[in-house]
């Protein structure tokens, strides 16, 4: 059974929106329902778990009312932090030791299905499968003396989600006390004693936070015809 965490906590400030980036029109519907989209469209027999901050959740279910949204998900309620928002995500779906569960973030709404099938194919080989992009740019390592020097951008790799995992693994994981080091799953797994396997990402799987970002996305979604 494939498992999907879809962590939606953001509150908008960044964006400079009155609502939560999660929430905010993309092509005539909130983001998050493209996102959650994907993930149907992708598997139908997915099960769908989406986590909110708990003051946002009757807001979710009307907007679903509204728009008619009926793509078959569960919403719970999330924590403190992105680790405790997963960890009850985890705690609702109660995956079993060879299921795959994807962790993806709410507003990532162009993950490809290419993607989706070298994580989830990944995960369930190797026990757990990251995106991932190259950089593009010159990058310069600052050290904490404010000093800086050139880098080789080969060895650099952008991060993405959805990051997979079996079952087993991710339980395990986040299983363990919090700690101010985790920024993302891969980094309780690999806390965890796991090796993080890599594998390609698509570009257009972006994180929309700014202003800037709606304006590339809607592109992005008229290119896709979302």
């Amino acid at each position: 059974m494939n498992h999907v965490i879809i962590v939606a906590g953001g509150s908008g400030k960044r964006m400079g929106t009155a609502i939560p980036k999660q929430f905010v029109p993309l092509c005539g519907k909130p983001v998050l329902m493209h996102t959650v989209a994907r993930f149907a469209s992708f598997d139908a027999a997915m099960r769908i778990m989406v986590v909110l901050p708990l003051s946002q959740i009757d807001y979710w279910k009307s907007l679903c009312a509204q728009y008619g949204f009926s793509v078959v998900h569960s919403v719970v309620a999330g924590g403190e932090t992105r680790f405790h928002s997963v960890r009850n995500g985890l705690d609702a779906v109660r995956p079993a030791d060879n299921d795959i569960v994807a962790v993806h973030d709410g507003v990532r709404p162009f993950v490809s299905s290419d993607t989706l099938q070298r994580c989830f194919s990944c995960a369930a080989e190797r026990g757990n499968a990251v995106p991932v992009c190259g950089s593009v740019e010159s990058v310069r390592l600052v050290d904490d003396n404010g000093c800086n020097a050139a880098f080789n951008r080969n060895r650099v790799m952008l991060v993405q989600t959805p990051q997979v995992f079996a079952g087993s693994v991710i339980k395990s994981a986040y299983a363990l006390p919090y700690s101010d080091s985790f920024t993302d799953d891969a980094s309780v797994v690999e806390k965890a004693g796991h090796c993080i396997c890599l594998t390609e990402g698509n570009r257009e799987n972006i994180k929309l936070t700014t202003p800037s970002d709606m304006i590339l996305a809607e592109a992005i979604a008229k290119n896709m015809r979302l």
